[in-house]
């Protein structure tokens, strides 16, 4: 390759044909300053790469209870810090394993409905300057580079965690429309779902508790890393199933609406786990439950 890559708008959708400079280099400027979010199926990809138990993995290299990858290596590139996996003069240490936003890096993707748009921010790609050695690799079509990345299994769980997570949203939904929570006149649980899509990674997974934390971010299922879609919806199953065991029989208006929360705080730290915003997300919810007479 040479030369520099053509000028870009801030944000361009990029078709899968479309001719770009997209190759890896193992300098690591990608390892270093960045934000990992995870989906749980990546970190038990994560956890058996580096060779740990997924608990280990979460609390030794994760935030937020495991939706986000820890950077807290030494500095390097610029003097920002390097991920939790990154090895100097070696590179990612579960390469194998890495998720789909390392796989998919300088681009991000976007799904709405059934489109899917892969994206780039900025007017340059960020690896040139950190990794001129690109400069003598070839060219490469956004299809060809998804393609060596080996990221349409990452793809699959990242889509499938999205129902996931509109799954527990569902439910939360089910509580508050179906129980008779609305009809009764509260106007607490709209607003205790406004208040987790404002709060911090940090005090959401406090809200949530270890418990839900662990079955959201490791839970126990044996096998699947070869089928995301399988692991996936056996791992809803064990969230709805831990959900019916907690609150198949509620009493009180006090009750429907702490399990109402519950979900919709599941859905929430999980859909931040996928990149989404929790505020986006609450006040768009908030805005459908209202169209269905609940009450803010």
């Amino acid at each position: 390759m040479s030369g520099r890559p053509k000028v870009m708008p801030v944000t361009t959708k990029l078709t899968l044909t479309e001719i770009l400079p997209l190759t890896c280099s193992r300098s690591g400027t990608c390892c270093h300053g960045k934000t990992v979010r995870l989906n749980p199926w990546e970190l038990a990809c994560l956890a058996e790469a580096k060779g740990l138990t997924r608990r280990a993995f979460r609390d030794q290299f994760c935030d937020f209870g495991g939706i986000q990858l820890r950077f807290d290596g030494a500095p390097g590139w610029r003097q920002q810090p390097a991920c939790s996996q990154y090895v100097p003069d070696l590179g990612c240490s579960v390469h194998s394993g890495r998720p789909l936003a390392c796989r998919l890096y300088p681009l991000g993707r976007q799904r709405q409905g059934d489109e899917l748009y892969y994206l780039y921010e900025g007017s340059e790609f960020p690896c040139l300057e950190g990794c001129p050695e690109v400069f003598d690799l070839p060219r490469s079509s956004v299809a060809a580079y998804i393609e060596a990345q080996d990221a349409k299994r990452f793809e699959v769980a990242q889509d499938e965690y999205l129902e996931v997570m509109q799954g527990l949203a569902d439910s939360a939904f089910a509580f508050l429309l179906e129980s008779g929570l609305a009809e009764s006149g509260d106007r607490q649980t709209l607003r205790l779902w406004r208040e987790m899509g404002g709060e911090g990674p940090e005090q959401l997974r406090d809200r949530l508790g270890p418990g839900w934390i662990d079955l959201l971010m490791i839970p126990e299922l044996a096998d699947g890393l070869h089928d995301p879609t399988a692991f996936s919806r056996h791992h809803h199953d064990l969230l709805l199933l831990k959900a019916q065991g907690s609150f198949g029989t509620l009493d009180t208006i006090a009750d429907l609406r702490k399990a109402s929360v519950v979900l919709m705080g599941l859905a929430l730290h999980l859909g931040r786990g996928l990149g989404a915003d929790p505020a986006e997300l609450a006040e768009r919810w908030i805005r459908i439950a209202k169209e269905h007479g609940a009450l803010d």
